[in-house]
């Protein structure tokens, strides 16, 4: 493989640019494509075989444009199409959003994990069965949050309507006497100062995109596959929107060419 060539980086919308940028920071001289699925957003809301058929088909179009390593940068899609994607990408690596959250928690004195996501993510159990797989005492509690990746989209974080929502949410009983709560949407670190203040920052909040970030730099060093040079991101979405631009100049702070491709 081509150390040169770019990070692969997929999400529903834009949640996967809290990834994406977590990557640019730790690996400065990489060059990302990221594709936002605008048109099938929240993945969360979909049956598994939509997420799966929507998936292959944004994997083959990141292995079209020759990128060396690809990251599913949405906890729906690495729930359900993981091993799929893994597959269709034969020899290139694939990375999860959900492993390297679950591979960072090596000290388990938490009492109480609270997970909130998307309903597909919940549903799927993924992280209460990996977390339960490594210390089979944990308490560990779920609970969906349907309405945050769609409020993030429409660019509501941060303001009170994120923190009304927010609020309703996290006082669920489920969560009650959590110490440790995970992120289990890439969308949500851009509320997190929200979720922190609601806890009066007291409780340990997992963010997964800087979690990838690490993983992603030691598999590349690993690997030997590092860039050396510094070109250009690309961004692509199946249906373009002002607020994904908008998005993209906030994290990256560059002028963003936003093409869109269908798939």
């Amino acid at each position: 493989m081509n150390r040169e060539a770019p990070i692969g980086i997929f999400d529903s919308g834009i949640g996967g640019l809290t990834v994406a940028n977590a990557i640019q920071k730790k690996l400065p001289k990489e060059n990302i494509i990221y594709f936002g699925d605008t048109k099938h957003l929240p993945y969360g809301e979909k049956s598994p075989d939509a997420i799966i058929r929507f998936s292959k088909k944004i994997t083959s179009f990141l292995l079209n444009n020759k990128c060396k390593i690809i990251i599913i940068a949405c906890n729906t899609a690495s729930s359900v199409a993981y091993e799929v994607v893994k597959k269709s990408a034969q020899n290139i690596p694939v990375v999860n959003v959900i492993d390297p959250v679950i591979n960072s928690l090596t000290e388990f004195n938490q009492n109480k994990i609270g997970i909130i996501g998307t309903k597909r993510t919940i549903l799927s159990n993924i992280y209460n069965d990996k977390l339960l797989l490594k210390n089979k005492l944990l308490k560990v509690c779920s609970l969906a949050t349907p309405l945050l990746a769609p409020m993030i989209e429409e660019g509501f974080f941060n303001d009170q309507v994120s923190k009304t929502i927010i609020d309703s949410y996290l006082k669920s009983p489920v969560l009650e006497s959590i110490d440790t709560l995970i992120l289990a949407c890439t969308h949500y670190p851009l509320v997190k100062e929200n979720i922190s203040s609601f806890f009066n920052n007291k409780v340990n909040i997992i963010d997964s995109s800087k979690e990838v970030a690490i993983h992603v730099k030691k598999l590349l060093e690993g690997k030997n596959l590092t860039s050396t040079k510094k070109t250009k991101n690309q961004f692509y979405v199946s249906d373009f929107t002002d607020s994904f631009v908008e998005s993209a100049k906030f994290f990256f702070k560059e002028k963003i060419n936003l093409k869109e491709v269908v798939l």
